[in-house]
């Protein structure tokens, strides 16, 4: 039976990791993640037909979990693009950016029309790592429109955890936002992704038999 959690078991399960009877640490979970997306995208879209992946990076984890995927990706054979408008000072993510950078990846941080461009000349498949299980709300700027801009596009979309814009709790009520053609759960799939109907993929299967028992559901 597939586990569905809420936002407040995600949390719980993240919390209980990086806790003293697991030892995990943000920065080795953001790696476990990013590798998993990295890896579904490769066998969906393949860098032979999908060689130019414009990954969309938000301010927080889901972001750094795309920077990771980001530079995975690079080394699978493809050439990644970040749209990255809202950096954080947080000394990993920055070494995150930097690494990519190294690698030669372009950075857009400007504006719509620019990712707009940068979709046409620069996507064969996009990835979207702006918004996680934390998120609740309606999108603000500067994120809000390249989201209403996923749904007009014809790239197919790689959404990491949760599709950006989706509720965790209550999914895409009305079909408001966008619909990715492909999913990638992390540690399990959230409430609100039960009636997608796209590709889903499982990514970072690392829980613990201990922990795993407590979130069958």
């Amino acid at each position: 039976m597939t586990s569905y959690l809420t936002r407040k078991e995600a949390q719980e399960i993240d919390a209980l990791l990086m806790g003293p009877q697991y030892g995990y640490t943000l920065v080795q979970l953001m790696e476990l993640a990013g590798l998993a997306c990295a890896q579904a995208l490769h066998k969906a879209f393949p860098p032979g037909t999908h060689p130019r992946v414009l990954v969309c990076c938000g301010p927080g984890n889901q972001g750094g979990d795309a920077l990771v995927a980001a530079r995975h990706l690079w080394h699978f054979g493809y050439r990644p693009t970040l749209y990255y408008p809202k950096q954080t000072d947080k000394q990993h993510y920055k070494s995150l950016l930097q690494q990519c950078e190294a690698l030669g990846m372009v950075v857009i941080t400007g504006s719509l029309e620019e990712m707009r461009q940068a979709i046409l000349e620069r996507a064969d498949v996009i990835m979207d790592g702006i918004f996680g299980f934390s998120f609740h709300g309606e999108p603000r700027a500067p994120f809000d429109e390249p989201i209403r801009l996923f749904k007009e596009t014809g790239a197919p979309i790689v959404s990491i955890d949760i599709p950006s814009g989706w509720d965790v709790e209550a999914g895409n009520p009305h079909n408001r936002y966008f619909s990715p053609q492909l999913l990638v759960s992390l540690t399990a799939p959230k409430h609100g992704v039960r009636s997608f109907p796209g590709r889903h993929f499982l990514g970072g299967r690392f829980l613990p038999p201990l922990v795993a028992p407590y979130y069958d559901s």
